[in-house]
């Protein structure tokens, strides 16, 4: 979980940078975005479901 809010933190930290200086961001557009987050998404699914059935079932 650490990584990730280190992750989290420098994002928001490069973003505020970027908007103090007038740059801007060379981030893809937010449909880039939202299929990333779908691919993340997909990739935690298949473990979670069977963790999930595994303490269904026993």
């Amino acid at each position: 979980m650490k990584p990730y809010l280190i992750s989290l933190a420098a994002g928001l930290a490069v973003g505020l940078l970027y908007n103090l200086i007038g740059v801007r961001s060379p981030a893809p557009p937010t449909v880039a975005l939202i299929g990333l987050l779908g691919m993340l998404g997909g990739e935690h699914l298949i473990p979670f479901a069977r963790t999930l059935l595994t303490h269904v079932t026993s």
